[in-house]
């Protein structure tokens, strides 16, 4: 079976209704990013940080996974597939995906904010949608926050992910704008053999090795056609 390696980003979510990660504006749902996403903002404010992710959780437990996200399950019948997203979200695992890497975590778990907490291998599920800074501890008594890499933090789960794109016959990059390192230079990390797609609205204005085929549509349009042109004999 070929290795299918998916790299997806904000605009795979958006079409369920999770709004992309920084809008027009440079805010993050009405709140600078410097505010809710970083190890700065929980020192200063942990109340603010915690309940901004409280409601972002409540917000991903009522979206639903999109076509695109389907698509990208039902690929398993065919390839050896493993996703790799930028997401914190869980609705590739709700939509059937099997072998999921989260580079940015993962809201639907949390871990100690201990001293140690970028580098934390100990995740905690969470009950519900909420954590609570007064009742929810590790085990070492420090309150439990989101299993989320903040600005600043380094992406433990980098060389992982470096090591699958290495071995992949085939690339899909969808709903990334490939501005965030240093994931986005993972699509310079592919073998010269793969076969490697982008799936973007903007995919035109985006700089890309010769080897990418772009396909300048929405990710669950992009994907319909891509999951049509694999499956052609």
């Amino acid at each position: 079976m070929r290795k299918l390696v998916v790299f997806s980003g904000a605009g795979m979510s958006a079409e369920s209704g999770i709004n992309t990660f920084r809008d027009g504006d440079g805010l993050w749902e009405k709140h600078r990013v410097e505010d809710v996403a970083s190890p700065e903002a929980w020192e200063r404010n942990p109340e603010l940080v915690q309940r901004f992710y409280n409601e972002r959780r409540k917000k991903i437990l009522n979206a639903q996974p999109n076509l695109a996200h389907c698509l990208i399950a039902e690929l398993e019948d065919d390839f050896d597939v493993q996703v790799i997203t930028q997401n914190i979200d869980d609705l590739h695992e709700r939509a059937g995906s099997s072998e999921v890497l989260h580079l940015h975590g993962n809201i639907r778990l949390a871990k100690s904010s201990g001293p140690n907490a970028q580098y934390t291998t100990e995740f905690f599920p969470i009950e519900g949608d909420s954590l609570n800074l007064q009742q929810d501890l590790c085990p070492q008594g420090y309150p439990l926050r989101p299993h989320v890499v903040w600005f600043g933090e380094a992406v433990p789960a980098y060389e992982e992910a470096l090591d699958l794109i290495q071995d992949a016959d085939i690339f899909i990059v969808i709903g990334t704008s490939l501005v965030v390192y240093p994931v986005a230079g993972l699509v310079h990390e592919i073998p010269a053999n793969c076969q490697a797609y982008y799936i973007d609205p903007k995919a035109a204005q985006v700089q890309l090795p010769a080897q990418f085929q772009r396909i300048s549509k929405t990710a669950t349009e992009g994907m319909q056609q891509l999951f049509d042109q694999l499956h052609q004999v």
